[in-house]
Order: C-alpha cells, then structure tokens, then sequence
C-alpha cells in the first residue's frame, strides 16, 4: 500500500499566527483541507496519516470529519523540529500492513494537485524515491562569510518541493541513522541521500506554493480563484 504522511505540525511563528497556519482560512476552507482533499483525490494513496502539533489533534479530527476525508486513518502528535514529526508519522505508519511507499508532503502545501502526487509516486515505482521539483530560475551562489564563495550551473538547480516519495524502510532507515547521528536535513531527500539512495526528480509546478509568511496567502488565495475560474470556463 502507499501512504501519505502530512506533516502540519508547524507553529506558524513567521505568518503571525497561533493556533498553526495550516487553520488559516483559503477560499472559504482552513488550508490544511485543500491539502487533505488532494491526497484524497489521489488514486495512488491507499491512507493518510496527519500528524500536528499536540494541541491541535482535536482540529484535525474536526477537519477530517467535516470535510469527508475517508481516507485520514491516523492523527498522532509531532515533535518540535520538523524531522521529529516525520519520524513520529513513520512510527505511526508502522502500524499499518505491507506499506511500500510514503509521500511526506507539507499540510502548509494546499495547491498540491492529485495528478501531480500520482505522478510521483509512479516516478518512484523503480527507484529509491521521488521528490517534486522546480527548476531554478535564479542564479544560486553559495555565500560565506557575506562573500559569494561559489556560483553554481543554474541548469542543474532545482527548487525541491513536497510531496516526496520514498521506499518506507528505506525512509525510516534514514531517519535512524539521522537521530543516531544527530543531523539535521531541510527536508527527508537529504536522509535518504546519506544512506545512499537513488532519487527522481519530478518537475512539479510554481502553483505548489508552501504557506510561510501572510503574503504567500494572498498569492495563494489569488491562484486558487484562477483555478476556480478556470474550471468554471471549462
């Protein structure tokens, strides 16, 4: 089976907000139900885990509950960092029989598309994993000490996003080793990376927006009503 594993554990401390950003209201609906509703609406997801902060477990239930997601089987609490919460979202998934493959993707990632995540988990079929990426349309230089150290080729960058797919041992193989190790990666591809696996790369979309300060609301907002406008055309 594929699980998806939606991490909305987030503070939300550079939107201004308490009570996590994934609540916020886009298009008459809290985000963190456009998430939900394209894993959902996905054909390669058997189940879905959320996990949140412990405060608002009860949110989620109401969330799932109200807006029909049949698919949402677990609801566990995550951790501080964003890594402790994936790592809890594997222990839950343990529970579950014969999982294959895991799609960690953002709660704060509402314009996600069910094509797109069915996309990337067939890219994943004959590999260690999958990841959902854009390409780079700024130079990216790296910088040290507040002097550019280094200009990197702008045709090899890309902008890596969520939903990422990964073999589940595999993902929580890498994990361990994190924890064992006491690493930090920005996302689980550079987990997966140090235990040596081999990772597609699938071009997503600049709509797959990730809601982190107040104005990538508004754009979000702005996009979803072009979606909604668009559908109506056609």
């Amino acid at each position: 089976m594929n699980l998806a594993l939606i991490v909305a554990a987030g503070k939300g401390r550079r939107m201004g907000t308490e009570g996590g950003k994934q609540f916020l209201e886009l298009a008459g609906k809290p985000v963190i139900a456009h998430t939900l509703a394209a894993f959902e609406q996905a054909n390669s997801i058997d189940a879905i885990v959320v996990v949140a902060a412990e405060e608002n477990l009860q949110k989620c239930l109401e969330v799932i509950d109200l807006y029909g997601i049949v698919k949402a089987e677990r609801v566990v609490a995550g951790g501080d960092e964003r890594q402790d919460s994936v790592y809890y979202g594997l222990l839950a998934a343990a529970e579950f029989e014969g999982v294959d493959l895991v799609a960690v993707h953002d709660g704060a990632r509402p314009l996600v598309m069910s094509r797109l995540i069915d996309e990337v988990i067939g890219a994943a079929g004959d590999c260690d994993g999958a990841v959902v990426g854009v390409p780079a349309k700024d130079t990216i230089k790296i910088v040290r000490d507040g002097y550019i150290a280094e200009t990197l080729p702008r045709d090899l960058t890309w902008q890596i996003q969520t939903p990422q797919v990964f073999r589940y041992k595999l993902l929580f193989e890498a994990h361990q080793r994190a924890r064992r190790e006491d690493f930090s990666g920005t996302d689980d591809a550079v987990l997966v990376e140090r235990v040596g696996g081999r990772i597609r790369v699938v071009k997503g979309s600049d709509e797959n927006i990730k809601i982190t300060t107040p104005s990538d609301l508004v754009f979000a907002e702005a996009l979803m009503e072009e979606r909604f406008a668009k559908a109506n055309r056609d």
